[in-house]
């Protein structure tokens, strides 16, 4: 018996580990399209980290427990899941998933898919954003984008960047019309110009955790439907709205970061300061008894913190997202930008969803203190031998003999800190009605209406130069209104036509904006001013667009838009801005059945956009402007009591009644492909540009109009470029994914005429510096970029060494004038690249991104300027510090147009690298970050930075590098 019952107790332990013994299950993977084996495929066992991959051949093998799931996925195929039940062979047939071809991409007044595209449409959505603690949302997209290409205005809080899309079709807002692309925030287009007054960056009231992705118009058959501001491109940002069928969600997240400048203006140390002196006759007595690094003085580490929360939640007609944020950010010369701010968003269906509506409003402050960034300037010039303060414990000056030295850079900050502050208050709101007709299925009407409205209020006291016997204080306030209106409509209509095998999408509305500015100034220093500037321009618009797909081949777009500004005349105030593209997807001809490729198409565009963003309303009017200095006004007659009374002035201004739009004319050809089935995928693209009636405010010769700058149309240029993306799958498994994206711009921009003049070697000064009174560094010239310098040839000694004074004498005739100077390099680079990669590992992430810049060169104005014994021993009434190239140079006066400071600034730098884990608890998901920014650069450049927008340093407020730490929460 006993026996017996040792027996039956091994079988039934022997039971269950005979049910969950392991089997083999082998088979093949095989694409539907076309029954060829598929390589690579993840075969993974659910909830366990057992897996493998199929081999060249398609085939796999794998242990599986009864009862177990089997998942089996492949990149740009729909997964599949078998429960296995004892199957010695498990065949699996994917099937192709059109999802990342079918994603929804937003075009002008409307949207299309992927594969229908036609136009140069690029889309960076949040799961691609660099991270860290960003306030200027521009700086999500940097190095993410071919053809677009963002620098970062420098290290102050709150400051923005530049941004260029193909580089920009005009000349430039230095020069008269802004080169920045037109920018839409969930349909409504806001003002080129800035947005509101005294902002850094008018993004900035757009908080970049709210933003789900931006879409890049790049050329014109993809611009022309919004006509007359489309030049220079157009990005369209949409905000997170939540979604239908949500749960309720709450998240929380925190950016804690440090800020710290990476480098600084190389001057001469106190040493080297007092040698340079002594040997050149200075001064000696003033010497102090520091070594001061006045760069150190003034720049601190600044920290600051973003703080999130949002909630959300979506019902089946309903859903709300509301996100409240608060931003501080301490800049290194003690500055701060602070916003708060609460995004929401609604979305309510109705009448069986025909009928939606969606509500986005924005409510924000912005808080500038800003920094005197003049100690900048003074930190670079002070007397390194002098300490910060006296014996006294006064801040250490030149004295009231030295009218033009400049003062205690660290006076500068503590008496100027906080005493220079902005405030903006600002609503942006939109309010969208879409419908679908009930009595025309394929009919629907959408309307547009939004707001961009901000009030600014600010102030400035700012300390006399206590080196200037004659120096008085500023006392200023000031005030502004900014309000941009918008009303757009249009109809559209959606037909699959069975009969002819097409789709068509049809689009027609109409557009008015209108642009409304206020501002006061009331300021008390060495004159007196009082202004009121009222100022205000309207744009109204009408626009079509059709779209044909023929048998899922042939794709066929054409828009046109008809502008009227209020900027011009009635003679040249209406635009017509029409635009074509085509397409051919080949992948999906009878003749690329077994192809390699798993997309390819072919598309070329051509249209025509216009330009009329140049900052002045009423420049083809004769206008008078009341004087805003008291001491302009003119005594007419007196009082009963004998006071005399004094009348306000009225000044001309000067005007073309002739002024109309830029014109751009673009062709584009690109070649889109995937392969690998999407694994890799990629764009070739190529455009030409030419536009004409180039705006810019120019000099005219005096007595020919009523002042000596004008805004004008003065000329034509071209621009061509071919860019190359590319983006990879490299792996993705349960466990592990890696992906990475490459994009290259080449690019190349010449001023083909100025019609200023017939003579062809006709010249237009640019590019200002600092060094004597208006001298200018760069030419517009026929045959040149616009930002090409214009220097002389220096000429060196046997040993490599500049001969001060000594240039080459181009034209021969034995003396060195302004004949010799010539064209020489640009600022603007032949590439640019960015390349980013991202890794995941079970719950740890790891992201970064490199940028690079090739072909553009910096004239260092600081050295030109500050690299001479002349600026340090030759001063009125005092000596001043000088840059550190004199002792490479030994020059004695200033030599600010030889080409020895115009320096190749290729770089490449590592712009954003992150690490995260995320931990997921039973209620709620934790994720920890840890991102730092500017991690380094690679150049030859030996100024500040070589990454400057106009190609000229001068008192460039540093970049700094930003460490930050990420805590996100979601319930």
């Amino acid at each position: 018996m006993k026996t017996f019952l040792n027996a039956l107790i091994i079988c039934l332990i022997m039971i269950p580990a005979t049910l969950m013994a392991q089997s083999t299950v082998s088979g093949t993977v095989t694409d539907k399209a076309n029954a060829m084996p598929l390589p690579g495929v993840n075969i993974l066992v659910k909830g366990t980290s057992r897996g493998t991959s199929t081999d060249f051949d398609g085939k796999y093998t794998i242990e599986v427990n009864q009862g177990e799931t089997i998942v089996i996925s492949y990149v740009g195929y729909k997964s599949q899941e078998i429960v296995f039940n004892g199957q010695a062979t498990v065949d699996v047939v994917l099937e192709e998933d059109a999802a990342q071809l079918d994603e929804v991409v937003l075009i002008g007044y409307g949207s299309t898919t992927k594969q229908d595209a036609t136009g140069a449409v690029e889309k960076v959505g949040d799961e691609e954003f660099n991270r860290g603690a960003i306030v200027a949302p521009q700086q999500l997209i940097a190095g993410k984008a071919a053809g677009v290409r963002i620098t970062s205005g420098g290290g102050a809080a709150g400051e923005g960047g530049e941004i260029r899309i193909r580089g920009g079709a005009s000349l430039g807002s230095n020069f008269g019309a802004t080169n920045d692309p037109l920018i839409v925030i969930d349909g409504l287009p806001i003002d080129q110009r800035g947005g509101a007054q005294g902002s850094r960056n008018a993004l900035n009231a757009i908080n970049p955790a709210d933003i789900e992705d931006f879409v890049v118009l790049k050329d014109a058959s993809a611009t022309a439907i919004y006509g007359s501001r489309a030049s220079n491109g157009v990005i369209l940002i949409t905000t997170k709205k939540g979604s239908a069928n949500q749960p309720f969600k709450v998240e929380y997240g925190l950016q804690a970061s440090t800020r710290s400048v990476t480098n600084t203006v190389d001057v001469l140390n106190a040493e080297q300061y007092m040698q340079v002196v002594t040997d050149n006759g200075g001064d000696t007595s003033s010497f102090g008894g520091a070594n001061t690094n006045w760069q150190d003085e003034i720049f601190t580490t600044g920290i600051g913190a973003i703080h999130n929360i949002t909630v959300s939640k979506g019902y089946e007609r309903f859903n709300f997202r509301v996100n409240l944020n608060h931003v501080s950010q301490e800049g290194p010369l003690d500055d701060l930008y602070e916003r708060n701010g609460i995004n929401t968003s609604f979305v309510h269906r109705f009448l069986d969803n025909d009928l939606k509506l969606t509500l986005v409003a924005k409510g924000i402050q912005d808080e500038y203190a800003y920094a005197n960034e003049g100690a900048i300037g003074a930190a670079i010039s002070f007397d390194p031998t002098q300490p910060v303060f006296d014996e006294n414990g006064n801040y250490t000056q030149y004295g009231t003999s030295a009218n033009l030295a400049p003062a205690n850079p660290v006076f500068l900050l503590d008496n100027n800190n906080y005493n220079n502050r902005q405030t903006i208050k600002r609503v942006i709101s939109n309010f969208n009605v879409d419908y679908k007709f009930w009595f025309l299925r394929d009919l629907r009407l959408n309307v547009n209406a939004g707001i961009d409205y901000a009030e600014n209020d600010g102030y400035v006291f700012s300390a006399a130069n206590p080196n200037n016997s004659g120096g008085v204080p500023t006392n200023e306030v000031s005030s502004g209104l900014n309000r941009n209106t918008s009303l757009d409509f249009y109809l559209n209509y959606k037909k699959d036509v069975e009969s002819i095998d097409t789709k068509l999408d049809i689009t027609a509305g109409h557009a008015f904006q209108e642009f409304y500015i206020k501002s006061f100034v009331d300021r008390v220093s060495a004159t007196t001013l009082t202004d009121t500037d009222i100022n205000r321009n309207a744009l109204e618009s009408y626009f079509a667009r059709a779209s044909f797909d023929i048998a899922d081949k042939y794709l066929i777009s054409a828009s046109y838009r008809r502008d009227g500004s209020s900027r011009f005349s009635e003679d040249n105030r209406w635009g017509s801005f029409p635009g074509v593209s085509v397409g051919w997807k080949m992948t999906n001809e009878s003749f690329m059945d077994n192809s390699f490729f798993s997309n390819l198409k072919l598309r070329a565009g051509w249209g025509v956009t216009g330009q009329q963003e140049i900052g002045q309303n009423y420049g083809y009017l004769g206008i008078y402007t009341p004087s805003r200095n008291n001491a302009a006004n003119i005594q007419f007659g007196t009082l009963p009591n004998g006071d005399p009374i004094f009348f306000q002035t009225l000044r001309p201004e000067g005007f073309d009644e002739e002024l109309k739009w830029e014109e751009t004319t673009q062709y584009n050809v690109a070649l889109d492909f995937g392969l690998f089935n999407n694994r890799l995928t990629g764009t070739i693209d190529a455009y030409y540009r030419e536009t004409e009636d180039l705006l810019s405010r120019v000099p005219v010769p005096a007595g020919a109009n009523l002042t000596d700058l004008l805004i004008t149309n003065v000329g034509e240029a071209t621009s061509r470029g071919i860019e190359l993306s590319l983006n990879g799958i490299i792996s993705q498994t349960e466990n592990f994914g890696w992906d990475t994206n490459f994009n290259l711009t080449f690019q190349d921009v010449e001023i083909t005429k100025l019609s200023l003049s017939d003579d062809p070697n006709f010249t237009l000064p640019t590019g200002g510096i600092s060094g004597g009174v208006g001298n200018n560094i760069q030419i517009l010239r026929p045959g040149y970029d616009p930002t090409t310098f214009f220097v002389f040839r220096q000429v060196y000694d046997d040993n490599g060494n500049p001969i001060a004074g000594s240039y080459v004498d181009v034209n021969g005739d034995n003396q060195i004038t302004e004949a010799d100077r010539q064209a020489y390099k640009k600022a603007t680079p032949d590439a640019f690249i960015g390349f980013t990669n991202n890794f995941r590992y079970k719950n740890l992430d790891l992201n970064f991104t490199f940028r690079g810049s090739f072909g553009n060169y910096v004239y260092n104005n600081v050295a030109s300027d500050r690299g001479n014994t002349n600026a340090i021993v030759n001063q009125p009434g005092y000596q001043a510090n000088g840059h550190a190239s004199l002792l490479n140079t030994g020059f004695t006066n200033q030599e600010l147009f030889s080409d020895l400071y115009i320096q190749r600034a290729d770089f490449v730098r590592l712009d954003n690298i992150s690490l995260g884990y995320t931990i997921p608890f039973s209620k709620m998901t934790l994720r920890t970050s840890l991102t730092a920014t500017n991690v380094f650069v690679i150049t030859e450049y030996d100024g500040l930075d070589p990454e400057i927008g106009n190609g000229i340093e001068n008192n460039f407020y540093p970049r700094t590098r930003d460490i930050v730490l990420g805590l996100n929460f979601t319930f």
